[in-house]
């Protein structure tokens, strides 16, 4: 165990950090599958407007990769256009 009062607060900084990433990134994947899952065209352009944004932040934050963003966001417009 950490015997600083540096380190402390740092486990307790780094474990906020972790919970919102992991709930963010959660968020993200179920927006996602919603998406796949749509069949409507028009709702399918609003889903992807939303979840390219959240993908984009999800990578700016170093939660994801900047290249799996990429690829997801380009792989989620080629199944938005083919509906």
């Amino acid at each position: 165990m950490a015997n600083h009062k540096s380190a402390l607060k740092r486990i307790r900084s780094n474990e906020a950090k972790r919970l919102r990433n992991r709930y963010q990134h959660k968020t993200t994947r179920t927006f996602i599958k919603r998406l796949k899952e749509s069949e409507n065209k028009a709702e399918a352009e609003e889903l992807l407007k939303k979840v390219t944004g959240m993908i984009d932040k999800l990578a700016k934050n170093n939660i994801i990769h900047k290249n799996k963003a990429a690829n997801q966001k380009s792989k989620l417009t080629k199944l938005v256009a083919s509906l």
